[in-house]
């Protein structure tokens, strides 16, 4: 069965939150092919934006997202990555879309500060999350009723998981890789990408 996999992606968004889990989930896929070209591929990979405008990313980098919110396919699991995401907290559509979400898919995770979006849905109220180190506090003053964990790469917490900053997100999508299809295709991937794997929560 193939995972669908949307990214959020939104003005400001820091390119390695979305293009680390991006990275992740298609090389997951490739080297799965390696292995058995006669099976589907476990993971399917696409960017979803607010509307149908280009991105502008933090640092500049321009990126334009293959769907909308309002005309994307299923989506089984959602990746929601940080920057600077004042705009997306104060922007009510953006909160009820991954509440509306939240019934349907099998997990929805996040990147850096991708966790204030999540909080501002209601979907960490009274759960363990985690963010940048650098926001740690802000998260506790903005939701208290969230426990926020600090020093964690990430925190798996039922169907939401929410990982620490930037490079974590990638720990988290090998992580993610492994809960779908296996230890086996999250190590190998790992070692596709030459990347150390942080296995600890």
């Amino acid at each position: 069965m193939t995972i669908s996999v949307g990214i959020f992606i939104f003005d400001e968004v820091e390119v390695l939150d979305f293009a680390g889990p991006y990275e992740v989930f298609t090389t997951a896929s490739r080297v799965f092919s390696r292995i058995d070209a006669s099976r589907p591929v476990p993971f399917e990979v696409f960017t979803i934006a607010r509307n149908e405008n280009s991105v502008r990313t933090r640092p500049g980098l321009i990126v334009q997202a293959d769907y909308t919110i309002s005309n994307h396919p299923a989506i089984d699991l959602l990746i929601v990555p940080g920057g600077i995401v004042t705009a997306e907290i104060a922007t009510s559509t953006v909160s009820e879309w991954i509440l509306s979400l939240s019934q349907r898919t099998k997990l929805i995770a996040s990147v850096c500060t991708g966790a204030f979006i999540l909080a501002k849905a209601g979907l960490l109220d009274g759960k363990s999350a985690t963010t940048h180190w650098e926001d740690i506090a802000d998260m506790r003053a903005m939701f208290p009723s969230v426990k926020v964990m600090e020093g964690s790469r990430w925190v798996a917490e039922g169907t939401v998981v929410t990982s620490a900053g930037i490079s974590a997100g990638i720990d988290m999508s090998l992580h993610l890789v492994e809960r779908f299809a296996g230890r086996e295709l999250s190590l190998l991937t790992a070692r596709q990408m030459d990347y150390y794997l942080h296995e600890a929560e």
